[in-house]
């Protein structure tokens, strides 16, 4: 359908990481970030392939840094099948696994705080982003329309895009992640 149109653009969404295969030096994100590195992988070889094959399709890749979204709170819920904020025994067990895996003591953390905890990190995540869902669309739209192929959304996108340039052998050192968390505000985690 695409090459049959008039003209087209293709719009995929990796991420920062992308391009940095990191969150923090403490948090592996090996599936998540190896996923975001072949989306923008994808999108540049696809670049070459338009061109010969389809030249009036163009294509873009988006990659945001920390958007103000509820992705953590609605990952939960399809992870998990749950409508409610309340977490399952299944889903606490997981979390206490998971934090104790981190080196987190939890023997005097409740089941409610743990609860309390994750509604914490979704609220956080949505409403200490520094870049609003909005905004994000915005340079989205405008990166598109300009004719880019590689959309970064955000400044704290921007930054770490300048520091991984700047010192390759450097970005998965404790570190780099400190001095790109003093720039940009991101947490372990963020």
């Amino acid at each position: 359908m695409l090459v049959r149109a008039d003209e087209a653009h293709i719009i995929n969404t990796s991420s920062v990481n992308g391009f940095w295969a990191s969150l923090g030096p403490t948090v592996p994100h090996t599936a998540y970030c190896a996923a975001k590195f072949a989306v923008k992988g994808f999108t540049e070889a696809l670049i070459a392939d338009l061109r010969v094959n389809a030249p009036h399709v163009k294509c873009s890749v988006v990659m945001p840094g920390h958007i103000g979204t509820s992705i953590v709170s609605n990952s939960r819920r399809i992870q998990y099948a749950t409508d409610s904020d309340t977490m399952s025994a299944r889903e606490i067990a997981e979390t206490r696994v998971r934090l104790a895996a981190s080196g987190r003591d939890l023997s005097q953390v409740s089941d409610a705080d743990l609860q309390a905890l994750s509604l914490e990190r979704a609220r956080q995540f949505l409403e200490n982003a520094p870049t609003t869902a909005a905004t994000a669309a915005a340079i989205i739209l405008d990166g598109i329309k300009a004719g880019c192929w590689r959309i970064l959304v955000g400044e704290d996108a921007h930054e770490i895009d300048a520091m991984v340039r700047q010192a390759p052998e450097d970005a998965y050192e404790p570190a780099f992640f400190e001095d790109f968390a003093a720039k940009s505000g991101w947490r372990v985690g963020r």
